[in-house]
């Protein structure tokens, strides 16, 4: 089950407001690349809404049956909040329904 933890406002293409949920997974153990320690993560992404934002408001704390997947994606450049430091990313993550989830260790290579 996914959380939405808080609402957003965004801006289509065309100019036109619209309001994103942004949903969070349950904690994960993930082990630096750099030190070999383990610190504790959750996978977070939004999706888009056609509710208003005083409706979306009320969803937070609302659960959401599915699942949160790292898809890899074009090189792209992000900024760490709280260092500023830039770092190159290639892959993003997206919200997956339940009914849809296929876990890694049953797809056949």
């Amino acid at each position: 089950m996914l959380n939405v933890i808080d609402v957003v406002k965004r801006q289509n293409s065309d100019g036109e407001d619209f309001i994103s949920l942004v949903i969070s997974g349950g904690v994960e153990m993930v082990q630096s690349k750099m030190t070999g320690r383990f610190y504790a993560t959750s996978r977070t992404t939004s999706i888009p809404s056609t509710f208003d934002e005083g409706f979306a408001k009320t969803l937070i704390g609302q659960q959401i049956p599915g699942k949160i997947v790292r898809k890899e994606c074009e090189d792209y450049q992000y900024t760490i909040p709280d260092t500023d430091e830039v770092i190159t990313l290639a892959h993003t993550y997206e919200y997956v329904p339940e009914s849809d989830f296929v876990p890694d260790s049953a797809v056949v290579h």
